[in-house]
């Protein structure tokens, strides 16, 4: 029958991952932008007969990478972090990313260099609402790498 061979192969779930900021392991509920694009450069040969440009890669870019966790009691963790910013320095730490499989073991990995919080984003707050309290972090950082184990 078609398909028997591939039914044992499946794509991982992406529920089941962990964070590490530096050396600590933050447990975060979703986890989003992590994404990377070369900007494009177009040029156009002054003798060229066609009347089009080509389209060649340039520099990499990185987009922010934004992180939602339930707020705890007394933990100000990134509050602290984002509180350190002064002009032109702030700690800048490795952020880790990992996608794992049913043993918890990482299959895919990506790595943060020299990040840093942009905007934090505390909770909103409904006097009729049931839901857990979130809030998010924005992280910049210098470059993306990606690897499969």
């Amino acid at each position: 029958m078609a398909g028997e061979k591939q039914d044992n192969v499946w794509p991982l779930p992406k529920f089941y991952f962990k964070v590490k900021i530096e050396d600590t392991e933050v447990a975060f509920q979703e986890v989003s932008g992590l994404d990377i694009e070369a900007q494009i450069i177009e040029y156009r040969h002054g003798d060229r007969r066609e009347f089009s440009t080509v389209k060649m890669p340039g520099i990499k870019k990185t987009g922010n990478v934004t992180l939602k966790k339930g707020v705890f009691v007394k933990d100000n963790s990134f509050w602290d972090w984002f509180s350190q910013i002064r002009m032109n320095t702030i700690e800048r730490k490795t952020v880790v990313i990992s996608l794992l499989d049913e043993g918890g073991n990482p299959t895919m990995v990506w790595t943060l260099n020299n990040a840093w919080p942009t905007k934090i984003t505390g909770t909103d707050l409904k006097s009729d609402g049931n839901e857990v309290a979130v809030e998010t972090i924005e992280v910049a950082h210098e470059g993306l790498t990606i690897e499969n184990k």
